[in-house]
C-alpha cells in the first residue's frame, strides 16, 4: 500500500468510522492511543460497538487480532500462555506455549471481570510489553495495544480494577448511545453485513504506524504549554493551593505517568489535526479522558454526585492558562 503516514492514520479513521457509524470521537481516541503506544479503557453500556470499534481497528491494520473475554474463573495461565511437558524419543521437553496476549491489538472484552491473579499478569504486559512464566521473559510484539472494555452496571462477579491498573490506560473514554439517524444506518449496515460476504481490502503496513507514530513525536510542545500541563497535574496533587472546594473533593492527585499520558496525547491530538505543535486547545480536548481514571475523588464529592469530569472542569478554571496565546478551547 503506497502512502504516506498520515494518509495511512486517515484511511484507518474513514475505515473504523465506515463501520461504527455515529461514534466518531471513540474512533479518534482510539487511533490517538495507537499512536501513542498506548493501552485504552473503554466503557459504555452492552451493544454500544465497542468490541466492534476495536475489530475495525484491527480489520484495517496489517496485524493479529485477539479477544479475551475475561471470567470470574480466567486463569493467568489462560491468558499469557504456559510451559508444558512434552515426552519425545524418551526425551523430556519443555516448550512454552503463547497465550492469547501473544497478538498486536488485544481486545480485552470486560476486564473488570477478571480475577486478581489475572489482572497482576495483565500489569506487566501493558507496562513492560512482556509476560514472565515459569521463571522466563517472553517479549510481546513491538506493536501491541491492549484496548480494555467495562461495563459501568453490572457489578456482580466484577473485580474492580485497581488504582495501579487503572494509571497503566492512557485514556479512559466513556461511549453512549449514538442519534437516531445515525443508529438507523449501522442496524442497516450490520443486517446487509449479514446479506453480503465481506471483500477484503488492502490493510496498512505496520511500518506506517511506526512512521506516524515517529510524526507525533516530532509534534513540538512550546515550554509555556508543558509547564501548564504540569501544572495542571500538580494542582490533582496540592488542590487546596488553587481552591478549597478542590482540597474537599480529591482524595488523590496524578501520578507522574499521568502527566506523560497528557503531553503524548496532546501531542497526538494536535497531529491528526495537522498541526506541528501542541495548542492549548489540543491539551483541553483530551485533559478528560487523560484525567478521568487516575483522579481519586473524595467521599465527600461522592457523597455530592460530584463526577470526574466536573471535577476536571474546576481543575482548567482554577490554573492559570498561559499568557500570550492566541487560542483557546
Amino acid at each position: 500500500m503506497k502512502m504516506t503516514a498520515r494518509e495511512a492514520i486517515v484511511f484507518l479513521q474513514h475505515k473504523m468510522n465506515e463501520a461504527t457509524i455515529g461514534q466518531e470521537h471513540i474512533v479518534a481516541r482510539l487511533i490517538m492511543g495507537l499512536l501513542a503506544d498506548g493501552n485504552m479503557l473503554v466503557e459504555g453500556l452492552p451493544g454500544l460497538a465497542k468490541t466492534r470499534v476495536v475489530r475495525s481497528m484491527a480489520d484495517a491494520v496489517e496485524s493479529t487480532f485477539s479477544r479475551i473475554q475475561f471470567t470470574p474463573d480466567l486463569k493467568p495461565s489462560d491468558v499469557m500462555g504456559e510451559v508444558r511437558k512434552y515426552n519425545e524419543n524418551g526425551k523430556t521437553e519443555y516448550k512454552f506455549h503463547e497465550g492469547s496476549i501473544f497478538g498486536n491489538i488485544i481486545l480485552a472484552d470486560e476486564i473488570n471481570r477478571a480475577p486478581a491473579k489475572v489482572q497482576s499478569a495483565m500489569l506487566e504486559a501493558m507496562e513492560e510489553k512482556q509476560v514472565t512464566v515459569a521463571g522466563e521473559t517472553h517479549k510481546l510484539p513491538k506493536l501491541f495495544v491492549v484496548m480494555a472494555t467495562q461495563n459501568p452496571i453490572e457489578q456482580e462477579g466484577t473485580y474492580p480494577l485497581s488504582e495501579a491498573q487503572k494509571d497503566r490506560f492512557l485514556m479512559h473514554i466513556r461511549i453512549d448511545y449514538v442519534d437516531m439517524d445515525s443508529e438507523f444506518k449501522m442496524v442497516k449496515l450490520i443486517l446487509d453485513e449479514k446479506r453480503h460476504e465481506k471483500t477484503e481490502h488492502e490493510k496498512i503496513p505496520q511500518s506506517l504506524i511506526f512512521a506516524a507514530r515517529d510524526e507525533v513525536a516530532d509534534v513540538n510542545v512550546s515550554e509555556a504549554l508543558g509547564r501548564y500541563m504540569i501544572e495542571l497535574i500538580f494542582a490533582t496533587r496540592y488542590p487546596v493551593r488553587y481552591s478549597r472546594q478542590l482540597g474537599v473533593m480529591i482524595d488523590l492527585g496524578i501520578s507522574p505517568r499521568g502527566s506523560l499520558a497528557l503531553s503524548q496525547c496532546a501531542k497526538a491530538h494536535a497531529w491528526m489535526k495537522g498541526k506541528k505543535e501542541v495548542e492549548l486547545e489540543d491539551i483541553h480536548a483530551i485533559i478528560h479522558d487523560v484525567f478521568r481514571h487516575r483522579l481519586v475523588i473524595s467521599e465527600h464529592a461522592r457523597m455530592n454526585d460530584r463526577t470526574h469530569d466536573e471535577i476536571v472542569d474546576i481543575i482548567l478554571a482554577q490554573v492559570p492558562k498561559p499568557k500570550g496565546l492566541s487560542k483557546e478551547s
